[in-house]
C-alpha cells in the first residue's frame, strides 16, 4: 500500500511500527487498543479473537483485531506467556474538536522478562531478565527481576564458564536472554522456552556500561559493589540497565544496586539434585500436588517478598557459618515462644507485596489503587516494628534498627489520594478533597450544576413570567431553555432561538452559554489536574524507592524466619549444630516432604532413622535392600536435611551435626531425553560424571542404583569402579544405594566403606518392610515378593521362583544376570581395578612361577597337569 492511498492515521501507525518491528504493536484508538497487519493476525490467532478488515470495500484490506483498553491487560498477559513482546502505544492527548489526529507514543515496550504486571507474574516467585557478555575468555551475566529491582551479577573465567552460567539460569530461570549480535550462536545452549534478544555489539562496551551503572547508581565507581576489574560483568549490567530503560521509557529508581556474586558463595545445587530431591515440584508435576515437596512444606511465608526470599534461599543455601547460625538463633528464639511467634506472623497480616508495588510505581504503571496497597501496607510497619522489637537475638536486632516506618511517605499518601479511588485515574475521583484549591474549585463547580441550573430555572420563570418554563441539558445542544409555543409571546429578546419542536421552542442565553463552556471544560480540567498531581505523587513516591526496597527486604527476611519457626513448631524440628569436626551425624532423622504427607492423609507415621558418617571410616555409606523398603527415601532425606540447615531451618531429627557441605550432587533415577537423543543409561552416565569431575571432600554426593541402564555385568562393574574412584580420589561423603550385593564386598576391602541395609521381616511366605536402616548388607533383593504384593498373577511369581531356585543351583545366567547365590559360590574376590575369581588368580600366580627358559618337556607336562587339576 502505498503512502499517498493511507489515512493520516495509518501512516501515524506505520512510523510508530517502525520503532519496535519486532514487536505486537497495540495502537489506541479511544477505548480499544488496535493491531493491524500481520500484527492482528498473529493477535487473533493467539487470543482466539475476531479478525476483521479495514477498507474492506478496497483492493487490499488491511487485517485489524482489537481488545478494550480497560481489558487490555488480561490479554498482554496471554501474549507474554506465549513469548511475545508488546509495543504499548497510548494517547498522548485528549482529543479535541476539529482535530482529526491526536498525538500518539509508544510509552513501554513490555517482553517476557520485562513484565510487572501482577496479573502475569507468580506472586512468590521472581521474573529474570539475563543479559550476558562473554569477553577476552569472562563470561559475564546479569539477572535483574525488573518487578522487584533485584539485580545479581556474576563472571565466570575459564573452560567451564558457560557450565556455571547455565547453572545460574538453572537457578534463576530467566524469562529472557540477550546478548550481542556476535554471540549468536552461542544462543543454542539456552532451552527453547527462553525468549532471545539480541543487542547491538556497543552496548557491551565496558565504558558504556560504567558509565549507564554510573548514572543508575549515582555512583563514581563500582569497587564498592565488587566490580572492579570485572570488565565482562559490568559490560552485561551495563547493556541490561539500556534495555530496559528504553523499553520501559523510565530511570528505573528502584534498581538501586547489585549484589555481586561467585559460585563458591553458596551450598551448589545442580539441576539434577533440585529435580531428584523435589525441593519445587514433584517428580510428577500435576495441580493437584504441588505442594508434595520441600518447598510446598515449608513455605509459611506470609507475603510475595518473603515468598520469594524463600526460593532464593532454597536454591542457594548458605555456606557461611556465622550466617547459617545467626539465622538458626532467630529461628530458635521463636520456636521457643509461640505467642511472640503468633504475635510476628499476624503483624504481616495486610503487608502487600512492596517490592512490586515500588516497581510499578517506579515505571510509571502504578493505578490509584495500588498507591491505595501501599498505603495500607506502610500503615502495618508500626504493627511489624512493635512485634520484632520484642525479638533479642542479633539478626532480629538488625532488621529492628533496618526497619524503616516510612512515616513521610505514608503522610504523602494519606493526604493525597482519596480512600476508595478508581483503578483508573481517567476515571475521576482519586485525588483527596482539601489537597489542591483548584481542583476543589472546579469539582464544586461540576456537582453543583444542578443547583445552579434550578436557581436560573425559578429566576427565569420569574423574570418571563412563564411558569412551565424549563432549563434542560442534552449531549446535542448542551444548555438550553425550553419554551411552549403557547407562551412564546412571552421570550426577552436576549433569548437566542437554538431548535423548534413541534409544541416548543428551544432558547440559549449569553449566561447559559458561559456556564456551558464553564462546566464543560471544568470536566476536562479536572481529569487533566488529577493526572498531573497522581503523576507528581507518583513521583514523590518513587524517589524513596531505596528507603522502601530496605523495608521490603526486612519484612521478606522477617517473614521467612518466621515461617521456619512455624514449620518448626509445627513439626516438631530440632535446631541443627554445625560440627567443627567431619563428623555428620543424624538420630531419628525423618523425611520432611513424606512425614508432612503422611500426617495430611493420616497414613502411618515416618519411621525415623540415624546416620553416621565421617571422612575416615564412614566416608561411603552403601545401602542394599528391597525395593520399596526404604533407601531412596533414606538418601534423599539427608541430602534434605542438610539442604534445610545450611537455609538456617530447623530439621525433621532428634540431633543434627554437620560439617557446612560446598555442593551435593545427586543420581536417582533416570529417564530417556529423547529431544536430545539420550538414552536413558546415557542421562545416568552423564550425571554421573558431572559427579566424579566436580566433587570435592566437602561434597555430600547421593548415588542410588548407578549401572541399572546397562546390563548386569557393565552395571555392576561401573558401579564398583565409581565407589573406588570417590573413596580414593574424590574423598566425599557417599551415601550410595544398589541392588548389586557384591558390592557390599567393597566394605572388606576398602577402608572408609560401611554397608547398611534396610531392614524387612518374613512371615508367612510374605514380608514386612520395617523402614528402619541398620548395619550389615542384606543378602537378598525380595524381587519376587515385591512382585506379587504389586499384583503380578500367582502363576507368574511361583514360577520366577522355580526359574530363580534353579538358577541359584546351577549357576546359569538368566538375562545377563548372574544371582547373588552363584556370585557367592564362585566368590568373587575383587581388586582395585578388576574383577577376578580366586580361581583365576590363583592359576595366575602359579603360570608366574613357571620358568619357562628352563622346563624339559616332561615337567611341562607335569605343570599342565596340576594345573588341569587345580582347574577342575
Amino acid at each position: 500500500m502505498q503512502d499517498q492511498d493511507l489515512t493520516p492515521m495509518m501512516r501515524q501507525y506505520h512510523a510508530v511500527k517502525q520503532e519496535t518491528p519486532d514487536a505486537l504493536l497495540l495502537f489506541r484508538l479511544g477505548d480499544f487498543y488496535e493491531l493491524f497487519f500481520e500484527d492482528a493476525v498473529t493477535a487473533s490467532r493467539e487470543l482466539e479473537i475476531t479478525l476483521t478488515a479495514r477498507n474492506k470495500n478496497r483492493d487490499r484490506p488491511v487485517p485489524m483485531c482489537g481488545v478494550p483498553y480497560h481489558a487490555a491487560d488480561g490479554y498482554i498477559a496471554r501474549l507474554l506467556r506465549k513469548g511475545y513482546k508488546v509495543a504499548i502505544c497510548d494517547q498522548m492527548e485528549t482529543p479535541q474538536k476539529g482535530v482529526k489526529l491526536v498525538k500518539r507514543e509508544v510509552t513501554r515496550v513490555i517482553t517476557p522478562g520485562t513484565v510487572t504486571d501482577t496479573n502475569v507474574l507468580t506472586a512468590g516467585e521472581n521474573n529474570f531478565l539475563l543479559a550476558i557478555s562473554d569477553q577476552d575468555g569472562q563470561l559475564g551475566c546479569a539477572f535483574l527481576d525488573i518487578s522487584t529491582g533485584e539485580l545479581r551479577v556474576s563472571q565466570f573465567g575459564g573452560d567451564e564458564r558457560w557450565n556455571h552460567l547455565l547453572l545460574d539460569v538453572e537457578h534463576f530461570a530467566p524469562r529472557e536472554v540477550l546478548f550481542p549480535e556476535r554471540a549468536k550462536e552461542e544462543m543454542a545452549r539456552f532451552d527453547g522456552g527462553i525468549a532471545k534478544t539480541p543487542l547491538d555489539d556497543w552496548l557491551f562496551d565496558a565504558d558504556y556500561a560504567a558509565r549507564i551503572l554510573h548514572e543508575q547508581f549515582g555512583i563514581a565507581t563500582l569497587d564498592g559493589f565488587g566490580l572492579a576489574g570485572k570488565s565482562a560483568a559490568i559490560a552485561a549490567s551495563g547493556a541490561m540497565i539500556h534495555y530496559v530503560r528504553q523499553t520501559q521509557k523510565t530511570t528505573l529508581d528502584h534498581i538501586t544496586g547489585l549484589t555481586y556474586s561467585e559460585s563458591a558463595d553458596y551450598l551448589v545445587l545442580d539441576r539434577a539434585t533440585i529435580r531428584n530431591l523435589e525441593l519445587f515440584e514433584p517428580s510428577n508435576p500435576t495441580t493437584d500436588n504441588m505442594k508434595d515437596s520441600l518447598l510446598g512444606v515449608i513455605n509459611k511465608t506470609r507475603t510475595g517478598m518473603g515468598a520469594r526470599l524463600l526460593r532464593n534461599w532454597l536454591v542457594r543455601p548458605s555456606i557461611a557459618p556465622a550466617e547459617i547460625s545467626s539465622r538458626l538463633e532467630a529461628v530458635g528464639e521463636l520456636v521457643s515462644s509461640l505467642v511472640l511467634l503468633e504475635e510476628t506472623r499476624s503483624s504481616f497480616e495486610g503487608v502487600f507485596d512492596l517490592e512490586r508495588l515500588l516497581s510499578k510505581i517506579t515505571v510509571g504503571t502504578a493505578s490509584p489503587r495500588e498507591l491505595i496497597a501501599l498505603r495500607a501496607s506502610i500503615g502495618r510497619l508500626p504493627v511489624v516494628a512493635a512485634a520484632v522489637a520484642k525479638l533479642k537475638s542479633a539478626r532480629f536486632l538488625q532488621l529492628h534498627r533496618n526497619l524503616d516506618l516510612l512515616s513521610d511517605v505514608n503522610e504523602v499518601l494519606s493526604k493525597a489520594i482519596s480512600d476508595d479511588p478508581p483503578f483508573a485515574i481517567a476515571d475521576g475521583g482519586v485525588i483527596r478533597s482539601g489537597y489542591h484549591a483548584e481542583l476543589d474549585e472546579l469539582r464544586s463547580l461540576s456537582k453543583n450544576s444542578k443547583t445552579y441550573l434550578a436557581s436560573v430555572e425559578a429566576r427565569e420563570r420569574e423574570r418571563t413570567g412563564i411558569a412551565s418554563l424549563k432549563v434542560r441539558f442534552n449531549k446535542i445542544f448542551g444548555y438550553y431553555i425550553e419554551v411552549s409555543k403557547a407562551n412564546l409571546h412571552l421570550v426577552p429578546n436576549d433569548y437566542d432561538r437554538k431548535q423548534t419542536l413541534v409544541g416548543a421552542e428551544r432558547f440559549v442565553t449569553p449566561e447559559l452559554k458561559e456556564y456551558e463552556e464553564k462546566i464543560l471544560t471544568a470536566e476536562e480540567k479536572i481529569l487533566d489536574i488529577e493526572k498531573t498531581l497522581f503523576q507528581e505523587i507518583r513521583g514523590r513516591i518513587a524517589e524513596q524507592a531505596k528507603r522502601i526496597r530496605q523495608t521490603a527486604a526486612v519484612i521478606a527476611e522477617f517473614d521467612v524466619l518466621a515461617g521456619f519457626a512455624a514449620t518448626a513448631q509445627r513439626f516438631g524440628y530440632s535446631r541443627p549444630q554445625i560440627s567443627d569436626s567431619d563428623e555428620f551425624i543424624v538420630r531419628q532423622g525423618r523425611h520432611p516432604v513424606i512425614e508432612a504427607l503422611a500426617e495430611e492423609h493420616r497414613a502411618d507415621r515416618f519411621v525415623p532413622n540415624d546416620l553416621f558418617m565421617n571422612d575416615s571410616t564412614d566416608q561411603i555409606l552403601i545401602v542394599t535392600g528391597p525395593n520399596m523398603g526404604g533407601k531412596s527415601t533414606f538418601l534423599r532425606q539427608n541430602a534434605l536435611l542438610v539442604i534445610l540447615a545450611q537455609m538456617g531451618s530447623f530439621v525433621p531429627a532428634q540431633l543434627m551435626r554437620f560439617p557446612i557441605v560446598d555442593r551435593i550432587f545427586t543420581r536417582i533415577g533416570a529417564s530417556d531425553n529423547l529431544a536430545r537423543g539420550r538414552s536413558t543409561f546415557m542421562v545416568e552416565m552423564t550425571e554421573t560424571a558431572i559427579i566424579l569431575n566436580s566433587a570435592t571432600p566437602k561434597s555430600l554426593v547421593i548415588l542410588d542404583e548407578i549401572g541399572r541402564g546397562t546390563a548386569t555385568f557393565d552395571g555392576l562393574s561401573l558401579a564398583w569402579a565409581v565407589i573406588e574412584h570417590i573413596q580414593s580420589h574424590l574423598r566425599a561423603k557417599t551415601i550410595f544405594a544398589t541392588h548389586y550385593h557384591e558390592i557390599t564386598e567393597l566394605a572388606e576391602l576398602l577402608s572408609g566403606i560401611k554397608n547398611y541395609q534396610v531392614a524387612v521381616k518374613e512371615a508367612q511366605n510374605r514380608i514386612i518392610f520395617l523402614r528402619t536402616v541398620e548395619p550389615g548388607a542384606a543378602d537378598r533383593s525380595y524381587g519376587i515378593e515385591v512382585a506379587k504384593l504389586a499384583g503380578i498373577p500367582a502363576r507368574v511369581t511361583q514360577r520366577a521362583r522355580e526359574i530363580l531356585k534353579k538358577h541359584e543351583e546351577n549357576e546359569h545366567q538368566l538375562s545377563d544376570n548372574l544371582t547373588v547365590q552363584a556370585r557367592r559360590k564362585r566368590k568373587i574376590v575383587v581388586n582395585q581395578l578388576s574383577l577376578f575369581t580366586a580361581l583365576e588368580e590363583e592359576l595366575r600366580n602359579s603360570l608366574r612361577e613357571v620358568d619357562v627358559e628352563n622346563l624339559t618337556p616332561l615337567e611341562a607336562l607335569r605343570v599342565l597337569a596340576d594345573l588341569k587339576k587345580k582347574a577342575t
